[in-house]
């Protein structure tokens, strides 16, 4: 958390007041500062004033989609790099990988266990403070590859790639680990926080897409990211 005098400021937009009161409940029993919305407008009014540590997002609202409200998120200059966890009734794999890949830091399928909520966002608040994997090189260049964190933008051979935050933040923990074998835990761990049932499979669609993008813009390139079957993936520079 921000300080031990300070609890981390979590927001929760869920328009069911019976579930949104009980988890409000349980962060405050955590020590955290918990506020509730039922509305994404209430929301960003409240995030316009002060910035949350943590976001619980529930897919399903009235007025919006959540996965609406968490691109509005992604494309905020304040809030981007807040942490976000989707908390919802949906639990197919599919639906997990949507949210994950639009941005959501972590996924929890109702009924969920507060237990388990809370250690989840524990774990992303300790992740938001900790140095990431490989440092904060700014810039990282591996051949025709040069990927700008500070700016959110990569390119292969000049040619601009499209890549979601996912798929960005894999590319950037693999060239900044350049010729280091990572497993697909260390990966997940880097990229999303969190252990979680099905991480390995997503970790491996990510990867693939992150591959397609980079090929796209200049053939061959998904070849720098190799498969060490058994173990994770490495990037040759």
């Amino acid at each position: 958390m921000a300080a031990d005098s300070e609890p981390a400021l979590v927001y929760y937009v869920e328009d069911d007041d019976n579930i949104r009161d009980l988890t409000l409940y349980a962060l405050k029993q955590a020590s955290f500062e918990g506020r509730g919305f039922a509305h994404g407008d209430d929301f960003f009014a409240a995030c316009a004033q002060a910035a949350p540590q943590l976001v619980l997002l529930d897919i399903m609202l009235p007025d919006t989609d959540g996965l609406q409200i968490l691109a509005r998120i992604r494309a905020d200059a304040a809030l981007r790099d807040v942490p976000v966890i989707m908390l919802t009734a949906k639990g197919t794999e599919y639906d997990t990988v949507t949210g994950l890949d639009a941005g959501a830091d972590d996924y929890l399928a109702k009924p969920f266990s507060m237990v388990e909520l809370i250690s989840r966002a524990k774990a992303l608040l300790r992740r938001a403070r900790r140095p990431a994997l490989g440092g904060n090189d700014p810039l990282v260049e591996g051949g025709p590859i040069a990927l700008d964190a500070a700016a959110h933008r990569v390119t292969a051979d000049g040619s601009p790639v499209e890549l979601t935050v996912k798929e960005f933040e894999l590319l950037r923990v693999l060239m900044q680990n350049a010729g280091r074998v990572l497993s697909r835990a260390q990966l997940f761990e880097a990229v999303w926080g969190s252990e979680f049932m099905g991480a390995t499979r997503t970790v491996d669609v990510h990867m693939q897409t992150l591959r397609q993008k980079l090929d796209r813009a200049r053939p061959d390139t998904a070849a720098l990211i190799e498969t060490v079957r058994g173990v994770g993936y490495r990037f040759n520079a």
